[in-house]
């Protein structure tokens, strides 16, 4: 017995579970290499099969275009970002009606979730006749349009009143919304097409930066500005305070608007190169690049695809559910140090954010984890079991000092690099890894279906994280 042999018989002992109806269509001894090297791939023009093998195996990594879609898992995220960034200047507006100020964030966090998982099943069941680089380039207009409207509304139409202006936000929170949908819809099935799993970790990767740079930011703004002698005039700081909030969303709204616009201008070369793939494999009697596209497309339903991937699927939905708690419990935890005695990162305007950027910082990591050659994608149902532990952390949370009352762990190195870190890093890992691990149990024709349907569970875990967690943020 040779060792290939032995080694193919105790892969199998790990795999009998899944022996029949769930195993990756490539080589699992090889895969790993494949990720880690780009294949170069040298085709006689005259030969077909060659040119066959070339499109099966995915088109060679590059690193532009792996920056490319990093931008768009940016420009995807960056959006619902920017609105939670904003929330000391949605106070401002709605300051003067109690029961808008009460209820605009979870308002707010509701239109957003139930609109981006509505758009997104809608897209799923629209294979047949999709075109996905233009479903990422519509969902940047989308972006450019709503947040150039929100920076101009900072400074203009300044008398609305608090409902007129809550109307406005959630209109745009809605158009943001589905644009967000069509961007993950598209850049997860586009990313898909290329058969390259870096590809859609570069997504997973862009994700996680929009939630690092915001907290970044927001911590920066609190350092910048001077504590004051005194506390003088109320009214003047009120003032000062609200000027400051004016000014921090006008820059927010400017960003995400800026993102939008070198995404847009980012993605281009990459449809163009897209587009020239096709057209190379067009047929005499398709006129049409869009037609090639979807000639090669193989239309799959949502069940054919939950029966081949319900593991991952399952994975991506708890990993997301679970994680959506985290913000519940983030924004009520303050350092152990009183506030009087504290110093200035620790009290609570500066130690909030920092919880928050722990957390991101976490999750980044752990997606960028995935590039190494240690992995467990090919392993679902350890996925899916690690995704449910992950529970675990919720508790620990109780652990810390929760709105001042006192921590059982008398210690905010806990809370940040236990707690946070380590719940965001899990997440990141865990999520990157079901994603990835996607097009290598689905055919070639099926790819660009798998994208759009892991993202679904992405987001309808998110959905359903996120009104779980409402009904636990009174018992934190």
């Amino acid at each position: 017995m040779d060792s290939r042999t032995t080694l193919d018989r105790v892969r199998a002992l790990f795999n009998k579970d899944n022996a029949q109806n769930y195993e990756p269509l490539s080589d699992a001894s090889t895969l790993d290499d494949d990720v880690l090297r780009p294949v170069i791939f040298v085709a006689d023009p005259e030969n077909d099969e060659a040119e066959q093998t070339k499109t099966d195996e995915g088109e060679p990594f590059s690193w532009f275009e792996y920056s490319i879609f990093l931008l768009l898992g940016i420009a995807m995220l960056w959006a619902w970002n920017m609105f939670l960034a904003a929330a000391p200047y949605f106070q401002t507006r709605f300051q003067d009606n109690e029961n808008i100020l009460a209820h605009f964030q979870s308002a707010i966090i509701s239109v957003g979730c139930v609109t981006n998982l509505g758009s997104m099943l809608i897209l799923a069941h629209l294979q047949s006749k999709a075109s996905y680089p233009k479903r990422i380039l519509s969902s940047l207009v989308i972006n450019i349009i709503v947040f150039t409207l929100l920076s101009v509304s900072t400074s203009y139409f300044r008398t609305i009143s608090s409902p007129g202006y809550l109307v406005f936000t959630l209109i745009m929170v809605f158009s943001t919304s589905v644009a967000t949908g069509l961007c993950q819809n598209g850049a997860f099935a586009f990313a898909s097409s290329f058969g390259r799993p870096e590809y859609i970790q570069a997504i997973m990767t862009g994700q996680a930066v929009a939630g690092v740079l915001p907290s970044v930011a927001q911590i920066l703004s609190v350092l910048a500005i001077p504590t004051p002698d005194n506390w003088g005039d109320a009214t003047a700081e009120e003032t000062a305070m609200n000027n400051e909030n004016i000014t921090s969303a006008f820059i927010y709204f400017l960003t995400a608007t800026g993102i939008s616009v070198l995404s847009l201008l980012a993605v281009i070369p990459l449809v163009r190169k897209h587009n020239r793939i096709l057209e190379s494999r067009m047929m005499t009697s398709i006129t049409s690049v869009e037609e090639a596209e979807q000639a090669k497309r193989k239309v799959v339903s949502m069940w054919t695809l939950y029966k081949k991937l319900h593991w991952l699927a399952a994975s991506v939905f708890a990993c997301f559910a679970v994680t959506m708690f985290f913000p519940v419990f983030t924004q009520k935890i303050v350092s152990v140090i009183p506030e009087d005695r504290a110093p200035r990162l620790l009290r609570s305007a500066a130690f909030i954010p920092l919880g928050f950027l722990v957390w991101n910082l976490g999750d980044l990591f752990g997606r960028l984890f995935t590039l190494l050659p240690f992995s467990m994608r090919h392993r679902p149902v350890l996925l899916f079991i690690l995704s449910i532990l992950r529970i675990g952390f919720l508790p620990l949370y109780l652990l810390c000092n929760i709105q001042g009352r006192g921590a059982k762990i008398n210690s905010d190195a806990f809370y940040l690099f236990v707690v946070q870190l380590g719940f965001g890093f899990t997440n990141g890992w865990l999520s990157s890894s079901c994603m990835m691990g996607a097009g290598e149990y689905v055919e070639d024709g099926e790819r660009e279906a798998t994208g759009g349907f892991m993202a679904v569970n992405l987001v309808a875990g998110l959905t359903a994280g996120s009104l779980l967690s409402f009904a636990a943020a009174g018992v934190s």
